[in-house]
């Protein structure tokens, strides 16, 4: 445990990336990096709870539901964050593999020996 600890501590947290993106490239380390969004919900009476990240995992701040009092909890992971959920939500940087994510397009360029051809012969 002490042993992942220095490691997060030396690792990039990529903190210039700004939580509105998706995904981006970190200015610090050149990973590319997805921010995902998710809500920490009761497991019993299903209200959010406020909640934070922890050694690369997700926990609700307090460990028993105001509500109901249960301890479990689940996660549910969104797409995009709503206005509503902005206080109940976290955001967890998610460093992507090489091409991982990544749409790639691809192309081809005609050289000049197959241009078409002017079929009446003037230009």
């Amino acid at each position: 445990m002490i042993l992942d600890l220095f490691k997060n501590i030396k690792e990039c947290q990529h903190d210039k990336i700004s939580p509105d993106v998706d995904k981006a490239y970190c200015p610090d380390c050149g990973a590319y990096v997805e921010n995902r969004w998710y809500l920490a919900r009761c497991g019993c009476c299903n209200i959010k709870r406020v909640s934070y990240v922890s050694f690369n995992s997700v926990k609700p701040v307090q460990k028993y539901c105001p509500n109901c009092g249960s301890s479990g909890f689940y996660l549910e992971e969104l797409e995009h964050v709503n206005f509503i959920d902005i206080n109940f939500a976290v955001v967890k940087k998610i460093t992507l593999k090489e091409g991982e994510g990544q749409i790639r397009s691809q192309f081809w360029v005609d050289d000049k020996e197959n241009a078409p051809q002017n079929l009446l012969g003037v230009l």
